[in-house]
């Protein structure tokens, strides 16, 4: 029984073969008409446009792929290159701070090897800015021999102001800027002198200049560093530089005018300074409108920044807002 199976396997497949032998050996005998191989070339020329047709739609799908490959790459690589060009931004940005501190740094330090006083170089690690508070916090402080009352400088030798309070490790620096701030400042041209206080908003005021002294808009103001009888020196050393005449007022019926000023230094912007630790000025404290020529009763110095009051008619003078 499964003789006869096989046996009949192979009659099957023995003539398929035959047949599809047959098949070839008609289709090249019908192939070489020239009947046949012009009806197989007008089927050819009819159906050209489709297959043109088609190997274009091919190509055009091939292309799209390609251009989606490269658009791809190309927003890649723009990536990497947006990346690269932050990178290079921030380094710049931060070699230009650098730059910035470096050359203030710079400054201070040529300033400190030209002063004749020992300094300390601070930095500002904080500000209290308001209407009538100009107020800066340094991180040196009685650790490195700073103490109430020192002189701040900064960059050009420009009067900042004074330590008002000292920590540890930091101290508060009142501006000249500051409501509560009063300086003797001198007329480079005239050397009148003055009272040079700060106003609300951060300005400055001179105070009590000689209605006959003339007063020319861009002229500096320095301190006057007025010494009193009895070896009595200011609290700011003599000469450091405040700021420059802007505007000036006059009254014809007052013997004082008044004189408006830019501070040499930029108040709200500083960074770092320059604290004088050897100065020793003689009078420290608040400031009146008024001080005796002698030391009160109890021996102590009077608590201003500003000539001795004199036996002259007290004036009334009003600041300007």
């Amino acid at each position: 029984m499964t003789t006869l199976l096989a046996n009949k396997a192979v009659r099957r497949r023995a003539g398929a073969y035959i047949a599809l032998l047959v098949a070839s050996l008609i289709l090249l005998t019908v192939s070489s008409n020239p009947l046949v191989r012009d009806v197989q070339n007008g089927v050819a020329f009819a159906f050209k446009p489709f297959l043109v047709a088609l190997n274009n739609v091919g190509r055009d799908v091939s292309s799209i792929a390609t251009t989606i490959a490269e658009i791809d790459r190309l927003r890649q690589e723009n990536a990497e290159l947006r990346e690269d060009n932050q990178r290079l931004e921030a380094e710049s940005r931060a070699a230009a701070e650098l730059r910035r501190e470096n050359e203030q740094l710079t400054g201070l330090l040529q300033l400190r090897n030209g002063l004749e006083y020992q300094t300390v170089a601070t930095s500002v690690i904080a500000r209290e800015s308001s209407e009538a508070r100009r107020v800066l916090t340094v991180d040196r402080g009685s650790d490195d021999g700073l103490g109430v009352g020192m002189v701040v400088i900064s960059a050009g030798g420009a009067l900042a102001g004074r330590i008002v309070d000292v920590g540890a490790t930091f101290a508060h620096v009142a501006l000249i800027s500051d409501s509560t701030s009063t300086v003797i400042g001198q007329l480079l041209s005239s050397t009148a002198t003055g009272r040079v206080i700060g106003q609300l908003g951060g300005a400055l005021v001179m105070l009590d200049v000689d209605a006959a002294a003339p007063v020319t808009l861009g002229e500096e103001v320095f301190t006057a560093g007025i010494e009193l009888q009895g070896g009595i020196r200011s609290p700011y050393p003599k000469g450091l530089l405040i700021g420059r005449v802007v505007d000036v007022t006059r009254d014809p019926n007052e013997v004082v005018q008044t004189v408006f000023l830019e501070p040499a230094s930029p108040l709200d912007h500083l960074e770092f300074l320059l604290v004088i630790t050897d100065y020793e000025g003689g009078i420290t404290g608040p400031i009146e409108t008024t001080v005796p020529c002698d030391p009160t009763k109890g021996g102590t110095l009077p608590d201003s920044d500003q000539p001795c009051a004199s036996d002259a008619p007290t004036r009334n003078n009003t600041p300007r807002p």
